[in-house]
């Protein structure tokens, strides 16, 4: 649909926003979380994020245990767990701050040379190796 009906506005059907967005994992997971919190709501509509998000959990279950590579895995004790939490946490937070992950910032952002897109892009490089060093600098001082 190139625009609205009522407000004449430019719109796109399957987003969220209603408007172009880049492919992300960051926003359709939260508006995932949305949907299946309030699904019986008639506005909620199933958008290409939600669905990729579902897409990419179901096809990789099914690539895993069709490969017959699929295990179940746990944490080691408390202290793996919260080195867990944290990561996840600092994951979220950074992929909220940066409006996008390594797929959304990375791929749709360096692609139309979005300024900010490299600026993320260089951070993301710089946190990766960051979190690295202090991986070894733990290992090195447990040993």
């Amino acid at each position: 649909m190139a625009e609205h009906p009522e407000t004449l506005e430019q719109t796109f059907l399957a987003t969220n926003s209603g408007r172009a967005e880049a492919f992300s994992f960051v926003a359709p997971f939260a508006y995932t979380l949305d949907w299946l919190m309030f699904f019986s709501d008639k506005s909620k509509l199933l958008t290409l994020g939600i669905v990729s998000v579902f897409g990419v959990v179901t096809g990789s279950a099914m690539v895993s245990l069709w490969s017959r590579s699929f295990r179940w895995e746990g944490f080691r004790d408390a202290k793996d767990t919260a080195n867990h939490l944290i990561g996840a946490t600092l994951m979220g937070v950074g992929g909220v701050v940066a409006m996008g992950c390594t797929v959304g910032q990375g791929l749709s952002g360096i692609s139309t040379l979005s300024a900010m897109s490299f600026i993320v892009i260089a951070s993301i490089v710089t946190g990766a190796t960051a979190g690295l060093r202090f991986q070894i600098w733990r290992l090195e001082r447990a040993n």
